[in-house]
C-alpha cells in the first residue's frame, strides 16, 4: 500500500498517496480544478497555466497538474489571486482565437467555451478583429484550422505517445508558433494512419472530421437513390452521448428508430457483417494452420491499423487477413446479394455507414475496396455526425421508442457486438475456429485472456489439442512494441488483434467528445465495452456460425467459407504506401 501524506485544501484536510500531484489530491476531496492542456499520463507539461493554485509558504501561484502534493502543504483553489491568474491567461487565449462559436461544430461542447462560463469570463478584452480561418482539408477524414488552435499541444501528445506516429508538432516560434507537420506540408502527404485520436483529443474546434452529412441529406432527398444505412457494434453504446446520456448507454433500439425517421430506405446493422468478417477470418486462421501459411495471422477490421501497418511495417502486409472490415463487407454485401433479392440496379443503391472511427473516411477510398466497379460504401459518417443530422431533424433522441433494424441484415450474435472491444474480434475468431477444429459446440465461449484494456495482451489458448498463441494490442504505439517483439523472435504468436484506437472502437476517434476533465479520472472506454460485453452474454447466439442469417447467406449467395465467391466480394489487398493510395480530395 502506498505511503499516505495528508495537506489542507481550501482549510480541509485532505489524504492522498505518496506522489499524487495538487490536482490529483484536489480530485479525490471532490474539489474539480479546471485544466485544458493536462491529459493524464500523456501530456502532463503544466504549459496553459489555467490549472494554478496557491500553495501557501511563499510558493505562490503553481500548476497543480505537474506540482507534487506534500505532507503539511497547505493549498488554495479558489482565491483571487487564482482566480485572476485563470482569467488572464484564458482572456489572452480567446484574444487569438476565432471565435464563430454559432456556427462552429464544437460550439457546447467547446471546452474553451466552457471554461470561459466557468470562469466568469464574458467579454474579450484583446480582440483579434477580421482573424480569418486558417483551414488545411488535404486528408480524406480530418479539418485543421489553426485559428482556433490554442496551442495546448494535447493532439501533439496523443499522436506522438498513444499512436507512436507523431506527424504533427509545433512550427516556428514566439507568436507565430503553429501546429503542422514537418515544413509544413499538408497532412495527405505525411504517414498520417487517419485514427482521429488527435481530434477527440482537442479542446476546441481546431480539429474535427470532415462533415459529410450533406453528402447524405442529398442522397435522402434524391427520388432515383435507394439510399442504405447501417451501424457499427459500438455506436449504439456511444451515441446517447451525443444527446446528455450517460456514459456507455446501450441505445440500440432508439439508434435505429432515429435511422429509419431521418428517410434512410432501409435501415440495416453492421454486427451482421461482422459476424460474417469472423465467419471468413475464422476460416482463414484455420486454413494457414492446417496447410502451413504464413502466420502469425493479424486481424484487418481496424483501418487505422491497416494504415499503419501499409506505411511503417509492410513487411508484416501478408502477414494481414485479407478479410474486407466489417463496414466494408457491408457495403459489398448489400451491393451484391441485397440488391439482387430485392431486385434493385446496385448503381442506385447508395450505402451510407454510422462509424466510430474516422480512418474508414479513407478506408472507402482505398483502391481496393470496391465491388462491380462501385464502392462498397459511399459515406462514412462518424458517430459526431450521425448525432448532428439527428439533431438536425429535429429528433428527441432520448424519446424515441426501441425499434428493429430492417430484415434482411438485422440478426447478429454476441461475437459481432464485441467487436467495438480490444480483443473483441480475437474472441469471436477464437469461438468460431474452436468449434470448427474440434467438431463440436463447446460450452465455454468466455476468453477472458484477452478481454482488458491493457495496451498489449498475450494469451495462450488450447484449440482442439493445439496451442494457439494469441496476442491483442490497441493503439499503434503499442502495435509497434508487439510487432517489434515478433521480428525479434522474442514472441512466437500465432493470432493477433490490433486496433488503431487505444481500447478499440469504443475509443475511436469518429466517438462523442467528453471532456478531458472527466476522461482523466474516468475512464469512458471501460464503461463503453461493458455494454457490449452484457449485450454478448444476454444474447442467446454467441457464436457467428450458429447466426441464421450467416447459414442462409452462404446457402443462398456465398456458398461456404472462403469460396471463389467469398473471395470475390469480402477479401481484399493491400499496398506499401508511404501517402493516402490512391485518394483524391
Amino acid at each position: 500500500m502506498a505511503d499516505i501524506i495528508k495537506l489542507k485544501i481550501n482549510g480541509i484536510e485532505v489524504e492522498a498517496p505518496q506522489g499524487a500531484t495538487i490536482l490529483e489530491a484536489a480530485r479525490l476531496a471532490g474539489i474539480e480544478i479546471p485544466t485544458l492542456c493536462y491529459m493524464k499520463e500523456i501530456n502532463a507539461i503544466g504549459s496553459c497555466r489555467i490549472c494554478v493554485v496557491e500553495v501557501k509558504g511563499g510558493r505562490g501561484l503553481a500548476a497543480a497538474c505537474v506540482f507534487p502534493a506534500a505532507d503539511g502543504m497547505e493549498v488554495f483553489t479558489n482565491t483571487e489571486a487564482v482566480a485572476d491568474s485563470r482569467r488572464g491567461t484564458l482572456e489572452l487565449m480567446l484574444s487569438n482565437h476565432r471565435m464563430d462559436c454559432l456556427t462552429c461544430l464544437r460550439s457546447q461542447s467547446c471546452e474553451l467555451q466552457n471554461l470561459s462560463k466557468t470562469l466568469g469570463v464574458d467579454k474579450v478584452r484583446y480582440p483579434l478583429d477580421n482573424q480569418e480561418p486558417e483551414l488545411e482539408t488535404s486528408a480524406p477524414h480530418l479539418t485543421r484550422d489553426n485559428s482556433k488552435c490554442i496551442l495546448c499541444r494535447r493532439c501533439v501528445a496523443v499522436c506522438k505517445k498513444n499512436q507512436d506516429v507523431a506527424v504533427i508538432g509545433p512550427n516556428d516560434r514566439g507568436f507565430a508558433t503553429h501546429i503542422g507537420c514537418a515544413f509544413d506540408r499538408d497532412l495527405a502527404e505525411s504517414p498520417c494512419v487517419s485514427c482521429g485520436q488527435c481530434i477527440v483529443a482537442c479542446p476546441t474546434g481546431a480539429l474535427t472530421e470532415r462533415d459529410q452529412t450533406q453528402e447524405v441529406w442529398d442522397a435522402l432527398a434524391d427520388p432515383d437513390k435507394h439510399v442504405v444505412v447501417g451501424a457499427a457494434p459500438s455506436v449504439r453504446v456511444t451515441l446517447g452521448e451525443c444527446f446528455g446520456m450517460p456514459v456507455g448507454e446501450n441505445t440500440e433500439g432508439k439508434m435505429f428508430a432515429a435511422l429509419r425517421r431521418l428517410g434512410f430506405d432501409k435501415v440495416f446493422d453492421v454486427d451482421t457483417t461482422a459476424d460474417l468478417t469472423i465467419m471468413e477470418e475464422a476460416n482463414e486462421f484455420i486454413e494457414r494452420v492446417q496447410n502451413k501459411g504464413k502466420l502469425p495471422l493479424i486481424t484487418s477490421c481496424s483501418p487505422g491499423w491497416v494504415s499503419y501497418c501499409e506505411r511503417y511495417y509492410p513487411e508484416f502486409l501478408d502477414n494481414l487477413s485479407t478479410c474486407k472490415s466489417p463496414q466494408q463487407m457491408f457495403g459489398a454485401m448489400v451491393k451484391t446479394y441485397y440488391a439482387q433479392k430485392a431486385g434493385i440496379d446496385p448503381k442506385n443503391v447508395f450505402v451510407v455507414t454510422i462509424m466510430p472511427c474516422t480512418a474508414k473516411k479513407y478506408e472507402i477510398l482505398h483502391r481496393d475496396s470496391a465491388i462491380k466497379g462501385l464502392p462498397d460504401v459511399d459515406v462514412a459518417l462518424t458517430t459526431r455526425e450521425l448525432g448532428r443530422m439527428i439533431e438536425r431533424a429535429g429528433l428527441m433522441y432520448a424519446d424515441l421508442p426501441d425499434e428493429k433494424p430492417d430484415p434482411a441484415f438485422s440478426e447478429y450474435t454476441g461475437a459481432g457486438v464485441i467487436f467495438g472491444a480490444t480483443g473483441g474480434v480475437m474472441e469471436a475468431a477464437l469461438r468460431t475456429a474452436a468449434d470448427t477444429l474440434t467438431g463440436q459446440e463447446l460450452k465455454s465461449v468466455d476468453y477472458n485472456g484477452v478481454r482488458g484494456l491493457e495496451g498489449v495482451k498475450e494469451a495462450s489458448v488450447d484449440v482442439a489439442g493445439l496451442k494457439v498463441n494469441v496476442a491483442v494490442a490497441s493503439g499503434t504505439a503499442n502495435a509497434k512494441k508487439l510487432l517489434d517483439m515478433v521480428k525479434s523472435g522474442e514472441k512466437d504468436i500465432h493470432f493477433i488483434e490490433i486496433m488503431g484506437c487505444p481500447g478499440g472502437c469504443v475509443n475511436g476517434g469518429g466517438q462523442p467528445v467528453q471532456p478531458m476533465g472527466l476522461k482523466n479520472f474516468t475512464d469512458v472506454r471501460a464503461a463503453r465495452a461493458k455494454s457490449l460485453y452484457d449485450m454478448d452474454k444476454g444474447n442467446p447466439l454467441r457464436k457467428s456460425h450458429d447466426s441464421p442469417l450467416m447459414k442462409t447467406v452462404y446457402k443462398d449467395f456465398l456458398g461456404e467459407p472462403g469460396s471463389r465467391k467469398a473471395h470475390d466480394v469480402l477479401h481484399t489487398h493491400y499496398h506499401k504506401t508511404e501517402k493516402y493510395p490512391g485518394v483524391k480530395v
